[in-house]
């Protein structure tokens, strides 16, 4: 106990120790909240679910906050159900048959640019006679627009910009214009204010029920924006950390502790043991690391357990193990190792007990480091379209984005956010560990 916290006060010397640390605590807390939060059957069914489980998102819509930094507000999207009592719903009866449903809703309208589609998705309850719906539209200025009146089935949908009947009543084909802005106005902005929402059911037969979403498909959507199939983008940012951190920790670990206990194993029973460990690994210092997993990930499988195995077993003989090796060897005629030779210890006891612990302050630093290394090759590999075809992660969001010539768009926030995250990723793990080499390595402490 004493040990850690004199390691912990030592670690808190250094600003960087300080600022890593905290960034890693941070993505370790994202990790594990996404997890709980949306468990991983839940994040593929929505990440692969498409248009029908998005429906109430807007395609390309940048995230909302872009807001704050403008003068110009762009429309919020939004979404209420009268199921979920988010719309005010009266029901009236008329006699034992006949009944009205009332569903209205209020809402302020202060941006200076027109959403760009409102939408109505009614659920009604019948046995045979459907309910007849009125739907009206209320402006600021106390214009009542009459939108629709029409016969609903059990589950059907009115888009106001798409509705022919609208656009001969309003005398043209911008429905959403005409909707928001001021009758023979210049000014081209929208009129600012409370528009409200009226739909009156006429039901035929008792116990008949409707309800309805009412959904804005506005120009600004939620914390990350959208994509093309209108997804949201803050799901596959935030389960790609749990990604991400898995991949780079377990690349990191397996390949630091398999280098080490095999350039251990090499250095004490030296011989044809260490002449094999040697060719090999000189061997694969020559092959193309990345050029092998693209051909594994194009000719065999895409999935990123099969990815991790191959990046480890292709990492582990790498150029550690040379310089491993000469620390060993070094160790191996230690008086400490002679003692153990001398009371009878194993070989297996000494290279697990006396040779292996000795390199723990060499191998904490170096593993740290390498976890950003591990992070950008699966980042890397989904961007060349080599990703889990299954998992939503930061590189199948700037994949998608370019392929779907985001840049082209101006949309820029596609390809900003999980770039952004690579990078404090990077920055994060690589403070930490600059700062635990200087603690485990003295001749470091003195550098600023």
């Amino acid at each position: 106990m004493m040990r850690l916290r004199g390691f912990l006060s030592e670690l808190l010397r250094y600003p960087s120790a300080i600022v890593g640390g905290l960034v890693v605590f941070l993505l370790i807390a994202v990790a594990i909240y996404t997890l709980i939060k949306i468990p991983y059957r839940e994040a593929i069914r929505l990440w692969r679910g498409g248009e029908e489980v998005w429906y109430q998102n807007p395609k390309y819509a940048p995230p909302a906050w872009l807001n704050l930094f403008s003068a110009k507000k762009q429309p919020v999207s939004f979404a209420v159900n009268s199921a979920d009592g988010e719309m005010e719903k009266v029901i009236t009866p008329i006699d034992q048959t006949l009944s009205t449903i009332e569903l209205k809703y209020s809402f302020d309208f202060v941006y200076d640019e027109f959403p760009q589609d409102l939408i109505l998705y009614f659920r009604s309850k019948f046995n045979e006679k459907s309910p007849f719906v009125s739907i009206s539209w209320v402006t600021p200025d106390e214009r009542s627009i009459r939108i629709a009146d029409f016969g609903v089935s059990r589950s059907q949908t009115f888009r106001f910009s798409q509705d022919q009947k609208l656009q001969k009543r309003l005398k043209t084909e911008a429905v959403i214009p005409a909707l928001f802005r001021a009758p023979d106005a210049e000014d081209p902005r929208p009129l600012k204010g409370t528009y409200q929402l009226l739909i009156t059911a006429t039901t035929f037969e008792p116990d008949t029920d409707l309800d309805a979403e009412f959904v804005l498909h506005g120009k600004l959507y939620g914390l990350a924006g959208t994509d093309q199939y209108r997804r949201d983008l803050s799901l596959a940012l935030l389960w790609g950390t749990p990604v991400a951190l898995a991949f780079g920790l377990l690349a990191a670990l397996g390949t630091s502790l398999l280098t080490m206990v095999i350039a251990a194993v090499g250095t004490w029973y030296s011989g044809i043991v260490d002449e094999l460990i040697q060719r090999i690994t000189e061997i694969n210092l020559v092959l193309p690391f990345l050029a092998i997993l693209i051909m594994v990930g194009t000719f065999y499988s895409r999935s990123i357990w099969v990815i991790l195995g191959v990046t480890i077993l292709l990492s582990i003989f790498s150029g550690s193990i040379k310089t491993y090796r000469a620390i060993f060897l070094q160790l191996r005629e230690s008086p400490y190792i002679e003692a153990a030779r001398a009371y009878g210890a194993s070989n297996a006891r000494i290279i697990l007990v006396y040779l292996i612990p000795r390199m723990i302050p060499l191998l904490i630093p170096s593993l740290v480091s390498s976890v950003p290394s591990y992070v950008f090759l699966e980042a890397s590999l989904a961007v060349l379209g080599l990703g889990d075809p299954v998992l939503p992660t930061w590189g199948k969001v700037i994949e998608s984005a370019f392929t779907d010539g985001a840049l082209y768009r101006g949309l820029y926030y596609w390809v900003l956010e999980p770039a952004a995250l690579l990078m404090v990723t990077g920055l994060g793990f690589a403070m930490l560990g600059f700062a635990l080499d200087r603690i485990f390595n003295p001749r470091l402490r003195d550098i600023s």
